[in-house]
């Protein structure tokens, strides 16, 4: 480990012209300079320790000048990255190409693998991407720290690290309370609502990392069913009926959590769904459907955005003004009224709407890329306040034919093809919208 007095010399000048907030800032700095420029393992990692110890205690000003002191002092040199970029242009010999790659990357991915040596030192550094992606739309001067903290994340939580766990009520209380406070999709009423959830007839399951051994990275809720669901009320009903399962068809995926806010974009590899399906599928022969029943949560938002581009669009228009009555979908004539235009734009949004080349619905992202396919729309599927006001009810089934799984994550991740059923493609091309776009061509 580096001497007691350059610590100290490093300390020092820490504690030059600045308040407490500063200091703590420049402490954090300066151990982390430390930690760089140290070559053994042992003492290495007790600096790491040491590091941690610093930075937990930043906050507010102290942790921002912490990410603008990363950003700044931890970047590529950029002379040093010229030059090797100029030699390798001249001469594209592996010695330069290693060179190169050598100046590219960042002072800061050594420094968190280094971070990583400490005990905690990996779930430190996912709640560390926890609080800058906070920060990060107001300061993007950010984002390259978090492009280097999701490139060794997706390494470090890559699915061949990740172990399926089932959870029932037997598991420890500890994941059991995460479950319920991770739960975003469908929130858990108390102890008697999770019960329910664990019975004979659902089935829940987690994805672990041996790093976070008492964190689940994802939670996946099943109910085992006749039938593919189409509403989720009965599902989530603490006082439904326990079925058999023996005599269920349907797998039906209803909530799919990603508990830990630091790993978001972080891909965990695809095919988590079908190998939860595997596993259920040995269980109960019988089971022919794997389907979910999918939150479409950006739906009600982009329709108010297309709304607001296409003014002169009566329907539209129209469409607007029903759906800003609270109780339209409990009346039957306005709600018959809106659910054929309702089923056909959200067909269209989910088909066509994107987010760079890809559909701007992140849950779609999530099972197309998993090799899912679009199948099937729902009306008024879900009726709770959340699910009117972001989807105006609607929900979808996607569905996972495991021999078709792995062709259609190809199409998706190499064509960015959206695979739909025929009857979804039918809806969308009825669309006002794609009408609209018709008479435009």
């Amino acid at each position: 480990m580096k001497s007691p007095a350059f610590i100290q010399r490093l300390f020092a000048k820490a504690a030059v012209n600045g308040n407490k907030a500063d200091r703590h800032t420049r402490k954090t700095v300066a151990l982390c300079h430390a930690l760089l420029s140290e070559r053994g393992e042992a003492s290495g990692a007790a600096l790491a320790r040491e590091v941690l110890a610093a930075y937990r205690t930043l906050s507010g000003p102290a942790l921002r000048a912490f990410f603008d002191t990363l950003a700044q002092e931890f970047s590529p040199d950029p002379d040093a990255v010229e030059t090797a970029a100029e030699a390798y242009r001249q001469d594209a010999s592996q010695a330069n190409l290693i060179r190169l790659q050598h100046v590219v990357e960042s002072p800061r991915q050594e420094l968190f693998r280094r971070i990583n040596l400490a005990a905690g030192g990996t779930a430190a550094l996912v709640e560390m991407r926890r609080r800058l992606l906070h920060g990060l739309r107001e300061q993007p001067q950010w984002a390259g720290i978090d492009v280097d903290l999701a490139h060794l994340l997706s390494s470090w939580f890559n699915r061949g690290f990740l172990t399926l766990q089932r959870i029932d009520w037997r598991t420890p209380a500890l994941v059991l309370e995460k479950l319920m406070q991770y739960e975003a999709v469908h929130e858990i009423q108390g102890w008697r609502d999770l019960r329910r959830r664990l019975e004979s007839d659902r089935r829940c399951f987690a994805f672990f990392h041996p790093a976070l051994p008492d964190e689940p990275i994802i939670f996946i809720e099943v109910a085992l069913t006749k039938g593919m669901s189409d509403r989720v009320q009965p599902l989530l009903d603490p006082d439904s009926p326990v079925f058999d399962p023996a005599g269920a068809d349907s797998a039906i995926f209803y909530s799919i959590t990603n508990c830990q806010e630091g790993l978001r974009g972080i891909s965990f590899g695809n095919f988590l769904i079908k190998q939860v399906a595997e596993d259920l599928g040995r269980e109960f022969p019988r089971l022919k459907t794997f389907a979910t029943l999918s939150p479409i949560p950006g739906f009600r938002r982009w329709l108010a955005d297309i709304t607001a581009e296409h003014a002169e669009v009566a329907e539209l228009a129209e469409l607007a003004a029903a759906l800003s009555e609270e109780d339209w979908f409990q009346r039957a004539g306005p709600a018959s009224k809106l659910r054929g235009e309702l089923m056909r734009l959200c067909a269209y949004y989910l088909q066509h709407a994107k987010h760079g080349k890809e559909p701007a619905d992140a849950v779609a992202r999530f099972h197309l890329g998993n090799g899912a396919r679009m199948e099937r729309l729902n009306w008024l599927a879900d009726s709770s306040r959340t699910g009117m006001t972001r989807s105006a009810g609607l929900m979808v089934n996607y569905l996972y034919r495991l021999k078709d799984v792995e062709r259609n994550h190809e199409v998706y991740t190499k064509e960015h093809v959206v695979v739909a059923s025929p009857g979804l493609s039918l809806l969308a091309r009825g669309s006002v919208l794609a009408r609209l776009k018709e008479r435009q061509k």
